[in-house]
């Protein structure tokens, strides 16, 4: 399938990396932080009781399902207050838990793919998570960074799209959102008027994921970034459906 592309919005955890290891690490980090630190909450909270009550706060603060900023530092003066430790130690172990969840490791294709996107079209990062392509080190290659903390509302709500698109200076219809989650990314797209590309790569098991839903379906499906990238470099390349 061929359709004019002026740019392209892309989801960033497990999209362009994975995010599970991330976590893990970034919490590890931090839990040999309070172990120096604040060795009472890291008594009381162990990485698994860490990971219970993170997600009992996001739970008791519905409102707060579109910042998970806000959310870990909840955590994080909830683990404090409880073990009795200095609340004062909330912004640096947050410091400590967001440098290492910056420190991702790619998809093996999704630096150079995104090098030959970004080549084409606009690229922008529309993400409901908190990564900071600045520390990343990839913010040369988007015109902008969109996460739903800062937006106020997180996928699949059509507003976060619009924003996107208004800021690309592009009608919804031009612009493609690529991500590998079905329902945030390509069936929220879908319904704010988007196309849409579903990255689908190959799980541990080697087998890629089926679609669940009969009546609608991504215009596009890739197992990588760079099958992307050649989708649009075919797309440029071809006068009658070059990207506009």
């Amino acid at each position: 399938m061929s359709f004019p592309v002026r740019a392209i919005t892309l989801d960033l955890d497990d999209t362009l990396w994975p995010i599970a290891p991330v976590i893990v690490r970034a919490e590890q980090a931090l839990a040999a932080w309070l172990l120096q630190h604040a060795p009472r909450t890291a008594q009381r909270w162990p990485a698994a009781a860490m990971r219970e009550l993170r997600d009992q706060v996001a739970a008791e603060h519905p409102q707060l399902a579109h910042d998970f900023t806000r959310q870990r530092k909840l955590t994080l003066e909830r683990m404090l207050r409880e073990a009795g430790d200095d609340l004062a130690l909330v912004e640096p172990a947050f410091d400590v838990f967001f440098s290492a969840r910056c420190e991702v490791e790619h998809y093996e294709d999704s630096l150079a793919a995104l090098d030959r996107l970004a080549a084409r079209v606009p690229l922008a990062a529309l993400s409901n998570g908190n990564a900071d392509l600045k520390r990343i080190g990839l913010m040369h290659l988007f015109r902008f960074q969109l996460g739903a903390r800062e937006h106020g509302a997180a996928k699949p709500a059509a507003s976060i799209f619009h924003a996107a698109c208004a800021r690309l200076d592009c009608e919804p219809a031009q612009v493609l959102h690529v991500g590998d989650d079905i329902e945030l990314d390509v069936v929220g797209a879908h319904h704010a008027g988007l196309r849409t590309c579903w990255i689908n790569r190959c799980g541990d098991d080697g087998l890629r994921r089926d679609w669940p839903h009969a009546g609608l379906r991504p215009d596009l499906e890739f197992d990588s970034l760079t099958a992307l990238a050649d989708w649009l470099d075919a797309a440029h390349d071809t006068p009658d459906t070059a990207a506009a």
